[in-house]
């Protein structure tokens, strides 16, 4: 077994429980961890026996320009597509954070992990 790591893919995006958040949009990060069986890759050095990581990423991409109300839906969005697409997967884990949440106060960001 091995891991993928995604990590800090920034999106522009328009998740959010307030309207404004579906029409301002915010800025995201995500962080995608994949866990597979990395054996026949190895060897074979051959990019057909391997999880696509660039095809993971354009998973990623399409789910985050579909807007939600809830980061957690569009996580599961997500792992969806990517057990779709890659029935190998072992595990995997996603972590959507929202920069500048509106919450009342000064915050860095708010996140959420789904882990499948």
């Amino acid at each position: 077994m091995g891991i993928i790591e995604i990590e800090g893919m920034k999106f522009y995006a328009f998740h959010g429980h307030f309207d404004s958040e579906q029409v301002v949009g915010n800025e995201f990060t995500v962080n995608l961890s994949i866990e597979t069986d990395m054996e026949k890759a190895a060897v074979s050095d051959n990019l057909n026996d391997a999880l696509n990581y660039q095809a993971a990423y354009k998973i990623v991409k399409k789910e985050m320009e579909i807007p939600s109300h809830l980061l957690e839906n569009v996580a599961k969005r997500i792992l969806d597509a990517l057990y779709n697409q890659f029935p190998d997967i072992y595990k995997a884990e996603i972590k959507i954070s929202k920069m500048n949440a509106p919450m009342g106060g000064e915050i860095e960001k708010v996140s959420i992990t789904l882990i499948r």
